[in-house]
């Protein structure tokens, strides 16, 4: 990865500053086809109200974001650790929301967005990650491709932003 590009853990105040960034990331990525919880039509406003939504939690310390800037600052990619929050489940985290904007994948942002969140983790003591993606797609390649183990798939477990149902794939990582 090139030294202009770099990975932002995000505070409370830098998240509430990046919320229009990210809004961008997750409509690129509905509107790109990816099955992220959205479904079409799905608008920059949507978008930024469900970021908004989530500051509580990263105030909290519940969700961590991550954002990928690169050469002229310009986002392009942001990924999520959710903490587990039961006693006995303070050894893990989900991942979530892993997004790299169209027009900058194959430049190897989303392994370094997965890199940054395995760092996030180890500093917050979780040594277990679980995350699940559509079955078959370039993602899924991608988490084989870093190491992650295929738990199992579910059939008709999420709609793609068209409405169809796509299976879709758990994976874990122990990062001990």
């Amino acid at each position: 990865m090139k030294a202009s590009w770099a990975v932002e853990e995000l505070n409370e105040r830098t998240f509430v500053s990046a919320i229009p960034d990210l809004a961008t990331l997750l409509v690129d990525a509905v509107e790109d086809g990816a099955s992220v919880g959205f479904v079409m039509p799905f608008t920059h406003e949507d978008a930024t109200a469900w970021w908004r939504e989530l500051s509580g939690e990263i105030a909290a310390g519940h969700i961590v974001v991550v954002l990928l800037r690169g050469e002229g600052g310009r986002a392009a990619g942001t990924a999520q650790l959710r903490l587990a929050q039961y006693p006995n489940q303070r050894h893990r985290a989900d991942v979530a929301k892993v997004l790299v904007h169209s027009s900058m994948r194959r430049k190897g942002f989303g392994r370094a967005l997965m890199s940054a969140l395995e760092d996030v983790a180890r500093r917050r003591r979780r040594t277990l990650l679980v995350l699940d993606t559509i079955s078959g797609s370039d993602a899924a390649v991608m988490y084989e491709r870093l190491g992650w183990t295929r738990a199992g798939e579910i059939p008709r477990y999420a709609a793609m932003p068209d409405g169809t149902l796509a299976p879709t794939t758990y994976y874990f990582k122990d990062i001990r």
